[in-house]
């Protein structure tokens, strides 16, 4: 302990973020005087911390509790109660010479024991059944899965959902363990020297994808396999299977090889069926190629002379490809086209308009099948409108997710490049946050942020390449008549082609603009995390993004203007009023200290330091998670609730906002909720 920051104008003061907390935890400090006293010099000093007086110790006389140069004295707590967010203080006394003096401390949390994996058992026994063994020690999800295994996310005790051994050499049979596992999606067993038959798994009902190919398995192919509800690829080529395949598994449409296993074919009857449903399907398929040809003669001779709008030609078809993240499900389907007159009815020729924009005019409109929909007309027929409408629809019709409006098709004739959607009953976010009856709850708030963080996520996460959605905002969130969030208008989303960025003409709206990206013109996904941070932030206070008049005087961002009052811990100053009270208010402030913390690092001016989107959903759900604590949880929750606790920072000490720096940058780096923070020397401090 040979270095230290001393406290020269007679007190340090810190406030910093206990990630993973409020909760219960291990503290120490430690002292060991570094300077030179001349005698009677002393130094003494105490330790203050506020809305916990039952922590504050008795006066640490440095030269008493540990006498001499570089000895070490460690007072601390074994088990003590401390909020997210720590405000301390060390304050000398009045018979003190010298200011305080802190060579380190060290905080850490008590983390519960997980009852881990329940398929833990199962996961030993077959690991073991191989020869040389793949056990990897513990559970094999937690607190990491095995490298071999793949479980589920987001559940006190996770389950085994893919299992990946392929090319390891394994000998014997294939383990009838795997049949245990109800939750196993995957299996991977290919390239090895396997032996003897398929087992019955016909248990593990979740089964989809099955790698067998590449081994030496003997017998039939079970039929058991037709009846697996999941089942879309089956791979069993390369073997010493025989017999037939069983009929039902061939007519399912699955995705099956079985060849190079000599004593294997399709049966007889199962051939003939093939051949039969051949022959029909080209027959098909050449009356539909006829009934093609006659419709575009016929439309040829209608609008010879009527030119062609480089918008009838078939929309451009940007590839996206399957990604492994759960969430993801695209869609290969093109988009459905309607009429204009099926429209016309449909929104009784476009006389119910519900909102507008930039980008034009949306109508409400309800289909003969009760259906409502929302039409949405553009109203910019120049060249970047149509590009707009192309790009809109070309995504569109191939990505789906639950937290993205629907995209129900398209109407392109007499001119008109018509979009329809599915119809959102609130209406979008902006309404609700800055109309005249602001109604919504904080937990609805979160809910909100985290229904349209995750339609996010999987824009960037669950589609490759990943899609940059460029004018996230808060009218660009509707939400439907749970109140449930949904993103919407792609009109200037883009594909990222390259692997790290992409170099674009600047597009967006003023106030969620990023301005890294407006100053690079290099896009990227942090371009939608830094816009999304200011949604966060509007969530919070309820004020828009820009203004002259709503941020006092020195401020005309709401980005700023957080940050400041974040920074120097006065949280409630930015926090809304219609959120404040009781009913529709928080229940717990830290909720509100952890939304503004991922808006504050969202935001950040180094677009290098924000967030992915995936860490944005974790937090926000941990906020969620703070204002609807567990049951069994509720009367230590309460408890924490109870703790009051100012956050600021002396504004009249030099050296405590110097502190703050130094720790707040300290604590930028270590994401765990246990750490070990040792001080610097800072000469200025001294």
């Amino acid at each position: 302990m040979q270095t230290a920051v001393v406290g020269s104008l007679g007190e340090l003061t810190y406030r910093i973020n206990l990630n993973g907390f409020p909760g219960n935890g291990w503290a120490f400090s430690y002292f060991a005087e570094i300077e030179e006293f001349v005698a009677p010099e002393t130094r003494k000093f105490k330790l203050y911390i506020p809305g916990l007086p039952e922590v504050s110790k008795p006066t640490v006389d440095v030269a008493e509790n540990a006498p001499g140069k570089y000895r070490l004295y460690q007072p601390g707590f074994f088990n003590v109660s401390l909020p997210f967010v720590l405000s301390f203080a060390f304050r000398k006394t009045n018979d003190s010479d010298r200011g305080p003096i802190l060579n380190a401390f060290e905080i850490y949390k008590y983390v519960p024991i997980d009852p881990g994996s329940p398929d833990a058992p199962i996961m030993h026994a077959l690991a073991s059944s191989f020869a040389g063994g793949h056990v990897q020690g513990g559970d094999p999800c937690l607190p990491s899965p095995w490298s071999w295994v793949q479980c589920t996310a987001s559940q006190p005790q996770p389950r085994v959902v893919s299992i990946d051994l392929s090319g390891k050499n394994l000998t014997g049979s294939i383990p009838p363990e795997l049949a245990a596992l109800p939750c196993l999606a995957q299996i991977r067993l290919d390239n090895n020297m396997l032996t003897g038959p398929i087992p019955d798994l016909s248990a593990a009902s979740n089964l989809s994808i099955i790698h067998l190919e590449n081994n030496q398995l003997t017998g039939r192919v079970p039929s058991y396999l037709s009846t697996l509800p999941k089942l879309t690829e089956l791979y069993l080529q390369n073997n010493k299977l025989s017999g037939d395949i069983p009929g039902a598994l061939i007519s399912r449409g699955i995705i099956l090889n079985y060849s190079g296993n000599m004593h294997l074919q399709a049966g007889k009857q199962e051939k003939r069926h093939l051949i039969i449903i051949l022959s029909a399907l080209l027959g098909v398929s050449l009356l539909f190629a006829v009934s093609i040809c006659c419709c575009v003669l016929t439309r040829k001779n209608i609008k010879k002379n009527s030119p062609e709008d480089n918008l009838t030609k078939p929309l451009p078809a940007q590839k996206l490809q399957k990604s492994s993240a759960p969430s993801c499900e695209i869609s290969t389907e093109t988009a459905h086209p309607f009429r204009l007159c099926d429209l016309e009815e449909a929104t009784k020729n476009f006389a119910n308009r519900i909102g507008s924009g930039g980008f034009g005019i949306v109508y409400y409109g309800k289909l003969p099948d009760g259906r409502e929909i929302a039409v949405k007309v553009p109203t910019n027929d120049s060249y970047q409108g149509k590009k707009q409408f192309t790009n809109e629809v070309s995504l569109l019709s191939r990505i789906h997710h639950r937290n993205l409006v629907a995209f129900l098709g398209y109407c392109h004739e007499d001119g008109k490049n018509i979009l329809v959607y599915e119809f959102m009953m609130n209406g979008t976010l902006k309404e609700h946050l800055h109309g005249r009856d602001k109604h919504i709850t904080w937990i609805q708030r979160l809910e909100i942020a985290e229904d349209s963080a995750k339609g996010i996520e999987y824009l960037h996460s669950g589609c490759t390449p990943s899609i940059i959605h460029r004018d996230v905002k808060t009218s660009n969130i509707l939400l439907d008549k749970q109140m449930r969030a949904k993103v919407s208008d792609f009109g200037l989303s883009k594909l990222v082609m390259e692997e790290s960025h992409a170099s674009t003409n600047v597009r967006g709206t003023l106030g969620y603009l990023d301005p890294q990206y407006y100053i690079s013109q290099q896009l990227t996904e942090k371009s939608d995390i830094y816009s999304f941070g200011i949604i966060l932030l509007e969530l919070i206070s309820g004020r828009p993004p820009i203004s002259t008049m709503t941020f006092g005087e020195h401020f005309r961002n709401i980005g700023p203007w957080a940050k400041f009052y974040y920074e120097s811990g006065d949280i409630e100053a930015i926090v809304d009023p219609s959120i404040s009270g009781a009913g529709s208010g928080y229940r717990d402030v830290h909720s509100i200290w952890k939304i503004a913390e991922t808006a504050a690092r969202c935001i950040d001016a180094e677009a290098r330091r924000r967030p992915s989107m995936t860490e944005v959903v974790k937090e926000i759900q941990e906020a969620i998670a703070l204002e609807r604590p567990p049951p069994a949880r509720e009367a230590e929750g309460g408890r924490r609730r109870a703790a009051s606790f100012p956050a600021s920072a002396s504004p009249g000490s030099g050296a405590a906002r110097s502190h703050d720096m130094v720790m707040d940058s300290l604590m930028r780096g270590d994401d765990d909720s246990s750490f070990s923070d040792t001080l610097l020397r800072h000469p200025e401090l001294r």
